[in-house]
């Protein structure tokens, strides 16, 4: 087999390897977002509780990154403080490298499985959760299956002469190594398929053990830059998080490296062969950095603070929108691709807003006081100060040349800005009306009924950051799944009302003190959420998912 014969196997292997750890985050995550998110609100415990959390959710999502961005957006909001994070951060990279362990024992026996059951519940079961976990073992197959033609592919590159020359050199230069693992790391944006393909050559004999250790740091290191890069572009907040595990990461690897490096010790005695070694070896290490960084969360926290300050107060306190720089490019115009990116960017702004103005508003009908709901009220003018500058923005780009695919989409972001203007004032001159009215008169809800509205606000927020990542990735997938919670925001609040009727025929006095409330809080809630969910309406209606009329018969 000719030298690009063989590099053309291994890329679309690789590749292989990417898409099908891709689809066991995306069934996941669609499948069982709540819960995801449910561990990541009981992580705010304490920071043991918050490593074994993430832990448990990069097995679930074969992914630290992924934990790392979930996590990300609770740190931006202010819902997750900055030493629990980065025990998280701690506890998911041991999770990614025990996915790598269990990924790397003998289980080709369950590649037709995982296909054949897969592709059963994928494609031919009804129900979505069934679906997406139906993806989710498909894509278990797939990794597998990938694993098996990277070492097909790599099989017959024993017999090369560039090679052994090329491993040598590694061998004898860790720090070459080092940044090579942490490039390809960055490069293919996943250190467990790195991982995974350092330990399949140095199985096959291909690279040494003394290359694969400086191999495995570099991955390390590679899978903290990731977090780092895809949250440039969050809340200070947000990014402090990747900034932190990234001063773990990068410490532990390079003190390690010069360990190595100084004493000669070998990874051999962790396993039979090479590939187990470095397998077991990644383990180790970062069960040891946990181990080692736990107690420095806070040390670390206070230092991130340092290197990312917040920026600072706006003249106008309730104004998050204030003293910032639009994402708006006037220059733009002329193009209208980069236009119509630009103008997303905005929207998202816009959208985050709206979640910042939402997240607290339960809280603020249970217990506010007048200057919190006041500031809150005061991001409104924001969100309507936004959503004038993206329509005439927009409405000055249509005058230009555009295709009919920028055109429309033209349309579909103004449309999304009405929305998000429509929800802000649902927000604004409902929900903190009631909060308001509610502290007049100092009315308590019975303990069923809160618990409805609490139901109803939690799942209101998780279709918020699922209506705000389909803004900008257009996937197919996620406007089904955000026009399926449609329709059980829909059953939430039905059961809510019919609840509250009953409690009202019972006579239960806070039910009756806060009937007309409840029913407005709920309504509002339901109604943001129809709001957000209109973004997954073109994406269906081009792929022909979604129906002109809901009724049986159209006269």
């Amino acid at each position: 087999m000719t030298l690009s014969l063989i590099v053309l196997h291994m890329a679309g292997a690789t590749m292989l390897l990417l898409y099908a750890m891709h689809m066991v985050r995306m069934g996941m995550e669609l499948a069982f977002g709540h819960t995801l998110r449910v561990m990541l609100g009981q992580a705010r415990r304490g920071e043991l509780i918050a490593a074994g959390g993430g832990l448990a959710m990069a097995v679930m999502l074969q992914s630290s990154t992924a934990v790392a961005m979930l996590a990300c957006g609770f740190a931006a909001s202010g819902m997750l403080a900055a030493p629990t994070g980065l025990a998280l951060l701690l506890g998911a990279d041991i999770g990614s490298a025990l996915v790598v362990r269990i990924l790397t024992f003998d289980l080709g026996w369950l590649v037709p499985v995982c296909l054949f059951v897969g592709g059963i519940m994928h494609l031919k079961l009804s129900g979505e959760r069934v679906r997406e976990v139906g993806r989710m073992v498909l894509g278990i197959g797939f990794v597998l299956l990938s694993l098996q033609l990277i070492a097909a592919a790599i099989g017959p590159l024993r017999n090369s002469t560039m090679l052994p020359a090329l491993s040598d050199y590694l061998a004898s230069d860790y720090f070459t190594a080092f940044l090579i693992g942490a490039a390809f790391t960055w490069l293919v944006h996943s250190s467990v398929a790195t991982i995974l393909m350092v330990a399949a050559l140095a199985a096959q004999g291909l690279i040494p053990l003394e290359a694969g250790v400086p191999l495995v740091l570099g991955a390390n290191l590679g899978g903290g830059l990731i977090a780092v890069w895809l949250s440039r572009g969050l809340p200070v907040a947000g990014r402090r998080l990747p900034v932190g595990n990234l001063i773990f990461r990068a410490t532990g690897a390079i003190v390690v490296l010069a360990v190595v490096g100084a004493t000669g010790l070998s990874a051999k005695p962790l396993g039979a062969d090479a590939g187990t070694a470095l397998v077991n070896f990644h383990l180790l290490f970062n069960a040891g950095l946990a181990l080692v960084s736990l107690p420095l969360v806070r040390m670390v926290s206070h230092l991130t603070l340092r290197l990312l300050p917040d920026r600072p107060v706006a003249a106008t306190p309730g104004n998050p929108m204030a003293h910032r720089t639009s994402a708006l490019d006037r220059s733009a115009k002329g193009t209208p691709q980069l236009a119509l990116a630009s103008a997303t960017r905005e929207l998202l702004r816009m959208g985050e807003l709206v979640e910042a103005m939402v997240r607290p508003v339960l809280e603020l009908i249970r217990a506010g006081d007048r200057a919190a709901i006041c500031r809150v009220r005061e991001m409104d003018e924001a969100v309507n100060d936004a959503h004038t500058a993206i329509k005439l923005y927009l409405a000055e780009l249509g005058r230009g040349q555009m295709t009919v695919q920028e055109a429309k989409r033209s349309i579909e972001l103004t449309d999304v800005a009405i929305n998000f203007e429509h929800a802000g004032d649902v927000i604004a001159k409902n929900l903190l009306v009631l909060a308001q009215e509610r502290l007049d008169k100092n009315w308590r809800f019975s303990n069923e009924g809160w618990a409805e509205l609490v139901a109803l606000h939690e799942r209101l927020i998780e279709n918020m950051h699922l209506a705000l990542n389909l803004l900008v990735t257009q996937n197919l997938s996620s406007a089904r799944q955000l026009v399926v919670e449609k329709e059980r925001m829909r059953r939430l609040h039905r059961h809510s009302h019919s609840q509250h009727l009953k409690r009202l025929q019972s006579g239960t006095p806070e039910s009756i003190e806060t009937s007309g409330m409840h029913i407005e809080i709920a309504r509002g809630l339901k109604e943001i959420n129809s709001l957000l969910v209109t973004i997954a309406y073109p994406i269906l209606t081009e792929s022909g998912d979604l129906l002109e009329s809901r009724l049986t018969k159209v006269g």
